[in-house]
């Protein structure tokens, strides 16, 4: 059986490496790159085997995360929202049918999940009013709009935080506004805004206290890196044998080794791996590379998008110091 990474390298290879400059000049990500993911099972990749997932560990997702960003990182963006669903469901064991439908990629989803948890920012609430919950508030950054059949929400209630999904479709409750991005256009991020939006309460799959959240949040961090490795292995195809080859080497290493507490600084370290990788492969190309367009280009552009991904105090302050920006 041919592993996923190998799969995924395939792919990358195959269908979004060639097509990449095309999505993001046009800032669309054709459905068909995605439908190439789920066909080969990627889109069940972590989920239970009983469920028709592969049932993959997390070295195995961390390895195909930096396969498909290094082909093209908006399809990967937009892939890996899924997991967090895949997971959450297969958790919560309430609903087969739509974990398996998941796992297959016949069910596309993706997160809304950081405006629950945020100290900066007025949270989405969910209250309960007979047998729906209703939803109030602004997730400012959301993947995939467009691409998805349903999102899972994170909303305070109270002390707590409930995990509700939400069929990802416009209407007077539920509205987007689209963010304009200077890399990964075609991820189509916007902005969900949700006024008094009802769903059933059988969409409730996960209630966990806010501090368990916030406690444990580090730990997701870890394939969040990934992707800017991603961004890095794509430089050092390009780039041939350099220096770079340990550097992603040790970076991968640290990552898989870092306890929560080393987590921010090793996703540190990552996205300016992938910032220095870029610029290692604008000076190679030339001058060609400021031609919009040109694969260093978009790199770079790239790298500067994950410099603020998924950031926190401790990874902007780590970063500040790998930059020379720290005092």
């Amino acid at each position: 059986m041919t592993s996923p990474v190998a799969v995924a390298r395939g792919l990358a290879a195959a269908v979004l490496a060639p097509a990449a400059a095309e999505v993001d000049r046009s800032g669309v990500l054709p459905r068909g790159h995605l439908d190439a993911l789920a066909d080969a099972g990627l889109y069940g990749l972590i989920g239970p085997a009983h469920a028709g997932g592969l049932g993959a560990d997390l070295g195995t997702f961390a390895a195909v995360v930096e396969e498909l960003a290094a082909g093209d990182l908006a399809a990967a963006f937009v892939w890996l929202q899924h997991h967090g669903v895949v997971g959450r469901v297969a958790a919560a064991g309430s609903d087969p049918g739509l974990l398996a439908g998941l796992c297959r990629g016949r069910v596309r989803a993706g997160i809304a999940l950081q405006a629950a948890t945020r100290p900066d920012a007025a949270p989405v609430t969910v209250r309960r009013d007979v047998s729906d919950l209703v939803l109030d508030g602004a997730a400012p950054w959301v993947t995939g709009w467009g691409l998805l059949d349903l999102l899972l929400v994170a909303a305070r209630d109270g002390d707590d935080v409930a995990f509700v999904l939400v069929d990802a479709v416009e209407g007077p409750t539920l509205a987007v506004l689209p963010q304009s991005l200077v890399a990964v256009q075609a991820s189509a991020t916007v902005e969900l805004r949700l006024t008094g939006h009802r769903v059933p309460s059988a969409r409730l799959v996960g209630r966990t206290p806010l501090a368990a959240v916030r406690a444990g949040d580090a730990a997701g961090l870890r394939l969040n890196g990934s992707l800017a490795l991603g961004l890095v292995l794509r430089c050092t195809r390009l780039l041939g044998p350099s220096p770079l080859d340990d550097d992603l080497g040790a970076a991968r290493a640290r990552l898989d080794a870092a306890g929560p507490g080393e987590l921010p600084d090793a996703r540190a370290e990552a996205a300016a791996l992938a910032h220095r990788a870029s610029g290692a492969l604008v000076v190679a190309t030339g001058s060609a590379a400021v031609r919009a367009g040109s694969v260093a280009e978009r790199t770079a552009r790239e790298a500067l998008f994950l410099l603020v991904f998924g950031s926190r105090p401790a990874i902007r302050a780590s970063l500040r110091a790998r930059l020379g920006a720290a005092g």
